[in-house]
């Protein structure tokens, strides 16, 4: 007979159970090695049909390594899982697991696609730039806040024009200057590394024909371009394009119970930092792109504008952009300005 496997993992140790026709037939625990999990797997069920474990830190590993091994890998989404997890009385890892295998033997779960490597790679570099970019930008603002309260007002400006007039305010000013020297000494090398990553990150998209490919969008960069790709991965993972926008979570909520029937704000599901990403590109192209840029999209969203207010037309935009953007790399063909908004 065929088994069913749930794992609880964590980043020491993972929860295993293993069912079989209705019942448990062993549990057990081990150190959260995908190589340890697959030789206990064999041994333990060697008809497994389903290996079913939640998303989570580890688990783009844990799918890749063993589904390498040969094992029929599945990872579940987390928030479907806990609803059924909770009704349990005693919430530990050994039962979670018994949950698990449950949801594997019934067939009750929504399986996660699970991204590659490289497209991992890519929402990291991304993840990291933006992350040390903003940490820049909070080192320049405690030196402007710290050098404020004593009555040192840095005048406006970025970079070697920054640096030049915090050093020239210093002058002078020893006692302040030791401690304001080292945070400027921490965001220079901060900079560096924010310069790095952009090369980094500017080299991935000229490499990438998907992302030169959107690139055509006005308002659409390399850090957005990249971003959807990476997410993306292979435009069929969608059936259809309109599809794209509500997995972003890019499309109201509905509410619906006997006379009440009413829509929301966006449901905000998703990537929610390739949505604001999407978000932004929509401003620059309602408020910053030039005439020469204009296109069916555009003069759709101004009208928009017009009767909704800025922010609700640029929602919907963002949603556009991405229905799209999938379209565009499903067919290979650059933006067209003059095409029809799709619905």
């Amino acid at each position: 007979m065929e088994q069913y496997i749930g794992l609880d993992v964590s980043l020491k140790d993972t929860a295993i159970s293993i069912r079989q026709g209705g019942s448990r037939i062993w549990r057990g625990k081990c150190a959260s090695d995908p190589a340890l999990l697959a030789d206990i797997i064999r041994t333990q069920a060697p008809q497994v049909k389903r290996v079913v474990f939640e998303t989570g830190p580890l688990s783009t590993w844990f799918y890749h390594a063993l589904s390498a091994e040969g094992v029929p890998a599945i990872c579940i989404e987390a928030r479907h899982a806990q609803k059924i997890l909770n009704e349990t009385l005693n919430k530990t890892d050994a039962n979670d697991a018994d949950g698990l295998a449950q949801l594997a033997e019934a067939g009750f779960y929504k399986a996660v696609r699970v991204k590659s490597f490289d497209a991992m790679l890519a929402r990291t570099l991304i993840g990291v730039r933006k992350q040390v970019a903003g940490m820049s930008i909070q080192l320049s603002n405690q030196i402007r806040g710290v050098m404020k309260t004593f009555g040192l007002i840095v005048p406006k400006g970025k970079g070697r024009v920054f640096e030049g007039h915090v050093r020239e305010m210093l002058a002078g000013n020893d006692g302040l200057a030791r401690i304001i020297l080292p945070l400027l000494e921490a965001w220079r090398d901060l900079r560096k590394h924010t310069i790095n990553l952009d090369r980094q990150l500017l080299a991935a998209a000229r490499n990438s024909k998907a992302t030169q490919l959107l690139m055509t969008i006005p308002g659409i960069g390399a850090i957005t371009s990249l971003s959807f790709s990476a997410a993306i991965e292979d435009p069929d993972n969608f059936k259809r394009s309109r599809s794209v926008g509500a997995w972003l979570g890019l499309t109201t909520r509905r509410y619906q119970s006997g006379e009440i029937d009413y829509d929301g704000h966006i449901s905000r599901r998703g990537d929610s930092h390739l949505r604001s990403l999407l978000y932004e590109a929509a401003m620059v192209m309602l408020t910053r792109t030039s005439s020469r840029y204009d296109s069916s999209l555009k003069d759709w969203g101004v009208k928009l504008r017009e009767r909704l207010g800025i922010k609700r037309a640029a929602v919907a935009v963002a949603r556009k952009l991405a229905v799209i953007m999938h379209s565009m790399l499903k067919t290979g063909e650059p933006f067209n300005k003059l095409a029809g908004v799709p619905t």
